[in-house]
């Protein structure tokens, strides 16, 4: 953001609430740009088909991912929306699946997109259906999942930690 959405006057840096922020510096308009992070869902979905496949984890890919890379399920919490309703809601948006359980995993800071990532384990059934938003997903047995390195992948890893699975 360089200049202030009330007036256009361009943005300054100023020490606001012990950190430096772009503030407005006209005279009576008071903006400043907090750039505080955006809460965004994540679901771990272990999903229960009634088969002995019951327990596997549903990976997606982004269909605008260019590289192959399968993750969980995220998304933006909607206004007036708490975040087990938003991630339960996400679930079906994205694979149509109905979830049952909502266990919250823990908190994630995602410095690259400026999230706090809420994560959570969620137990859903039904038929997959991917929205125009994934190009493809795969069923992971728990014990054959790597966490990767950063974002929803932290989540993954202390999810395998709890129930003592190697990472």
């Amino acid at each position: 953001m360089k200049y202030c959405p009330r007036c256009a006057t361009p943005l300054a840096a100023r020490d606001l609430g012990a950190r430096a922020r772009l503030a407005c510096p006209a005279a009576g308009c008071g903006f400043v740009h907090w750039d505080n992070p955006l809460p965004v869902v994540a679901a771990i979905i272990e999903y229960l088909d009634g088969t002995d496949g019951d327990g596997r984890i549903l990976l997606a890919r982004n269909a605008a991912w260019t590289m192959e890379f399968y993750a969980v399920i995220t998304g933006f919490l909607e206004r007036d929306e708490s975040p087990e309703e938003a991630v339960a809601r996400e679930v079906k948006e994205e694979t149509n699946l109905d979830t049952e359980a909502v266990a919250l995993i823990g908190l994630y800071p995602f410095p690259r997109k400026n999230e706090l990532i809420i994560a959570y384990h969620v137990r859903a059934r039904g038929e997959i259906a991917l929205n125009a938003e994934l190009a493809a997903y795969k069923l992971v047995p728990p014990a054959e999942l790597v966490p990767w390195d950063g974002g929803t992948g932290l989540a993954l890893r202390d999810w395998m930690k709890g129930r003592g699975l190697p990472v």
